[in-house]
């Protein structure tokens, strides 16, 4: 562990080291380029209009494709330059407004002008420089539109000459035409080879010289030393981090594969920068020479990067640790292809800079394009037989790992691709299949880094909304999370990375050229313009502000589900409300805000709802019908809370139904019914309808009871009777006192009712089932008998 530490130690400095001497040699210029914005704007006027004359003089003439890059290039840096000349010129043109609001309008009493010369000197100066400033002003935007019209131009030409490329048949690779470079080498493409060669011996002179020997020898072990053991050590030291400091599961596996990834990709370019440093280190260094190197230390970050997930995808080290389901003897088969790719790259990349620098002849350019392609294609041909030969042999074994349909889909892709790169060569189209063969490995790159990205942020997520780990444990009990939110915390952050990381991917491979024409730097610029809207302009979609919005949404529903939880709680309760009016308040309000927060979340988003008024007047009919009810209760719950003819409690009759109202809420309302079950009405009924509230005003309940008696008893024993078994009833009250009442008198006999009142109509039914049972029972003691046949009434 301690040399492990030691060689960390040291691989650090050396990399501090390296980034520092590769930033003095590459970034000279651009220390010069990035001073503050502080010169005269006549000059710099000037100086952009010549630029701008210069692009479109050179658009006109007959450019090849780097010169269209490099112009559009110019275009662009020149609008933003003309956007920071433009706000330096508001800037300016504000104080200028603010100085003239101070000094005023000139002070004329009876046509003479009441102010010191001074001051009346100091307008005309202000309104003169006012002047000036506005002119200028419109010339920035002259000039920031005629280059953005320029960019535009070039891009429409740099596509039509993509086609025409594409499009030209340069001979097939079998024929003398396409080979003659290689034996029949033109004079002046030989005479700019052996000035370039003359150049890099020169730069190899400068730097074995007697005062730069020892530096030179001390970058090239550098580099020595982080090639042979940079991959290895810098791998075990994140295989140690992934075991003891990673929590145990799927994250251990995609952290170890990503760490290797860029392991692997910081040891290639770190050598490939020292060896740089070694050798043109020095101030007299052509320039030419110098954007050699700095192309080929761009290719290194792309060639590591293909070791790295080649590396990565075969775990070969560790492979249960292996993340793609890719059996032993697949993995082993295709070993030795990721450092073959990488190293294929970057020869042959350097052979085309060569001749790029160089300026060679368009023939010798062809036939590199053409070896290029055919090395590929072959190399990816060898890659399909292997595999096919290993999935033959190991597809009858037992525990295999059963290939993924994305894989097949894969495999499927690479076939397809790599025949019809052998064909393209075979007939001719030479440029086709480079631009195939450099898009197949920029998309292998895209996607591996896809791949690895997208697990990690899956893993991560996992870990940190889990409850059983740190974090979420602290969401758990600081933040009073539900598990089940956290859950869909992490599923809805995982889409949206995903989503980000598919996003991205499509971007760059849609809207940019092969690794061949980018460096790291603009891959980088490309993801932080992505993340700015940039490219997406015209969809109004903004990475950033969409994260924005989110974190907008997660909030204002956390805040808006805290204050309702206050109102219930804490403050409705000490209010004269009763609980169907407080129910109904929070409901509308939580309903009121998380209308509010959609519309801020929108808002943020930058949804711009002018364009959507066509769409909205369209729809409104629509919605209109289709929330006619919906609207309709509620209204009905609107004056059911502010009228309130009834309350939660109140027993309630409505279409048959009888039961207690359990619940009021905005668009329906809830009855309890004897047997516990639950009706939903909606509360335009209760404006609409007749309703029975039989507790409205805390009514008493009435019970009366209605018996027939023979002819022959003597009714005021009865009466007796009666009274007494209501009085010594505990439901019913004194006040009012019971009563007896000679009903009718009929040949069936005498009809007696007795009326008690009882507290509420619930106790009813209670109260009549009681005293039934008594009066039956005291009449039987006294030898009562009802008449015979007997009719009871019970209302």
């Amino acid at each position: 562990m301690l040399n492990l530490r030691f060689f960390s130690l040291l691989l650090m400095l050396l990399a501090i080291v390296a980034l520092f001497s590769s930033y003095n040699l590459t970034n000279a210029d651009t220390q010069n380029s990035d001073v503050v914005f502080k010169v005269n704007e006549v000059i710099e006027l000037t100086k952009m209009q010549k630029i701008l004359d210069k692009i479109k003089y050179q658009v006109l003439q007959k450019i090849n494709e780097d010169q269209m890059i490099h112009l559009k290039d110019m275009a662009l840096e020149l609008v933003d330059k003309s956007n920071a000349l433009a706000t330096s010129l508001q800037l300016k043109l504000q104080q200028l407004d603010s100085q003239l609001t101070v000094l005023g309008p000139e002070t004329i009493v009876d046509g003479v002008v009441k102010e010191t010369p001074e001051v009346t000197r100091k307008r005309h100066f202000l309104k003169n420089q006012k002047s000036t400033l506005d002119s200028q002003i419109k010339q920035v935007e002259g000039i920031k539109y005629g280059a953005m019209m320029c960019s535009s131009q070039i891009s429409t030409l740099h596509h039509n000459l993509m086609k025409t490329q594409l499009a030209f048949n340069s001979g097939s690779i079998f024929s003398a035409r396409f080979w003659a470079p290689l034996f029949m080498k033109k004079d002046i493409d030989k005479k700019k080879i052996d000035d370039f060669l003359h150049a890099l011996k020169d730069t190899a002179t400068l730097s074995w010289e007697s005062d730069s020997w020892f530096s030179t020898i001390a970058w090239l072990l550098g580099a020595l030393l982080v090639m042979i053991l940079g991959c290895g050590y810098s791998e075990d030291f994140v295989t140690w981090i992934s075991i003891h400091k990673i929590p145990a599961g799927h994250l251990r596996r995609s952290f170890l594969a990503s760490a290797i990834v860029l392991t692997n990709l910081t040891s290639v370019v770190l050598t490939v920068n020292f060896i740089a440093l070694a050798l043109v280190r020095h101030d007299k260094v052509s320039n030419n020479v110098q954007n050699f190197v700095s192309s080929l230390l761009n290719l290194s970050f792309f060639c590591g990067m293909i070791v790295g997930l080649g590396r990565a995808f075969l775990s070969m080290r560790r492979p249960s640790w292996r993340l793609p389901a890719i059996s032993n003897e697949m993995a082993i088969a295709l070993k030795p292809f990721p450092l073959i790719t990488a190293v294929l790259i970057f020869i042959i990349q350097t052979i085309e800079y060569f001749n790029y620098i160089a300026g060679t002849s368009f023939s010798s350019t062809i036939f590199t394009n053409g070896l290029t392609a055919l090395l590929i294609g072959s190399t990816a041909l060898v890659i399909i037989i292997r595999t096919n030969r290993v999935q033959r042999c190991v597809v009858h074994e037992e525990n295999t790992p059963t290939p993924s349909t994305l894989i097949g889909i894969i495999q499927m892709a690479l076939i397809l691709t790599t025949v019809v790169i052998l064909m393209s060569l075979t007939i001719g189209y030479v440029t086709f299949a480079r631009y195939l063969s450099y898009e197949m490995i920029w998309c292998g790159i895209m996607f591996g880094s896809f791949y690895f990205l997208s697990h990690l942020f899956n893993d991560v997520c996992k870990i940190f909304f889990s409850i059983n780990s740190f974090t979420g444990k602290w969401l758990h009990h600081s933040l009073n999370i539900h598990e089940r939110h956290l859950q869909q915390a992490e599923t809805l952050l995982v889409a949206l990375g995903k989503t980000m990381l598919i996003s991205f991917v499509a971007l760059v491979l849609l809207t940019t050229g092969t690794f061949s024409s980018l460096n790291p730097i603009e891959v980088l610029q490309k993801a932080i313009d992505f993340w700015c809207g940039k490219g997406l302009e015209s969809l109004n979609i903004i990475p950033v502000n969409m994260v924005n919005a989110f974190i907008t949404l997660v909030v204002g529903i956390y805040v808006l589900r805290s204050v309702c939880r206050w109102l219930d709680s804490n403050f409705l309760p000490k209010t004269t409300m009763d609980t169907g009016i407080r129910v109904s308040f929070v409901t509308l309000f939580s309903n009121i805000g998380y209308v509010l927060v959609i519309l801020l979340t929108l808002s943020i988003i930058g949804i711009q709802w002018n364009k959507l008024a066509w769409i909205v007047s369209a729809l409104s009919v629509g919605i209109g019908f289709g929330l006619q009810e919906i609207v309709k209760n509620f209204i009905s719950g609107l004056i059911l809370l502010t009228e309130r003819p009834i309350n939660v409690g109140d027993l309630v009759t409505i279409s048959g139904i009888k039961g207690d109202i359990h619940r009021i809420n905005v668009r329906a309302t809830e009855i309890r019914l004897s047997d516990k079950s639950t009706v939903i009405v909606p509360n335009s009924q209760f404006i609409s309808q007749n309703v029975r509230n039989v507790t409205m005003g805390n009514a008493q309940g009435i019970v009366t009871i209605m018996l027939t008696f023979p002819l022959n008893i003597d009714p005021v024993i009865v009466r007796n009777l009666l009274l007494k078994v209501y009085k010594e009833n505990h439901h019913i009250l004194d006040i009012p006192e019971p009563s007896v009442s000679f009903k009718a008198l009929t040949s069936q006999g005498i009809m007696i009712s007795i009326t008690g009142n009882v507290v509420s109509q619930r106790h009813i039914s209670v109260a009549k089932s009681d005293l039934l049972f008594e009066i039956l029972m005291r009449m039987r003691k006294e030898g009562i008998v009802l008449s015979t046949p007997q009719n009871t009434f019970i209302e």
